[in-house]
């Protein structure tokens, strides 16, 4: 039996390798890196070393990334709509992740091309629009935050309560040790309380 598991994933494996062009989970992989992890860790280098050249390159960078981000969410949506997902466009990964490289490029500074090409004039001309629609949904959301506060507090305390369950359930020797230790303190602390009352 444990033969025909190992053949199976050793198959997926072999198909994954030899044609990415049929499963894009290596190239989604690798546009996930290139796009996301990579740029995290390179901005944190940039916050730390306090270079602001770098930090500018970043923020540039991450202005580019997030427009791609919501056109690239809006005509996903159109093109499956248009077509009844009935289309898909080939070697689309890979134009993505050739695009994510072209924007870190010091060689091209791709993002900076395409922030001070595209980018800027578009929030320049629509600035005062936007700034009108970003504080009206500050607004909004302020006041929904207000009128459910009792609410979200609730879902915050479930989901700690969750959370804490989920931590037992994966490390059960550390939560069963550490439980008596932390039941110790808060009755010396009620006793203390007790006390100062008297």
């Amino acid at each position: 039996m444990a033969l025909l598991g190992s053949n199976i994933s050793s198959e997926v494996g072999l198909r994954l390798l030899l044609s990415p062009l049929g499963s894009n989970v290596v190239i989604r992989t690798a546009c996930c890196s290139v796009g996301i992890v990579l740029p995290v860790y390179s901005t944190f280098k940039a916050i730390e070393a306090k270079d602001e050249g770098e930090q500018q390159k970043w923020l540039l960078y991450w202005a580019a990334y997030g427009s791609f981000s919501v056109v690239e969410l809006f005509t996903d949506k159109f093109i499956y709509w248009s077509s009844c997902g009935l289309i898909r466009f080939p070697l689309y990964y890979h134009m993505k992740f050739a695009f994510l490289v072209w924007m870190q490029l010091p060689s091209v500074e791709g993002a900076r091309q395409l922030y001070m090409n595209h980018l800027r004039p578009f929030l320049l001309r629509h600035q005062s629009r936007l700034d009108q629609f970003v504080g009206f949904f500050y607004g909004e959301m302020v006041k929904f935050v207000s009128n459910h506060e009792t609410e979200i507090h609730i879902a915050k305390k479930l989901l700690v309560k969750i959370l804490l369950s989920v931590q037992e359930i994966i490390h059960p020797s550390q939560t069963r040790g550490s439980g008596p230790a932390n039941e110790g303190p808060p009755e010396q602390v009620e006793t203390s309380e007790s006390e100062d009352e008297d």
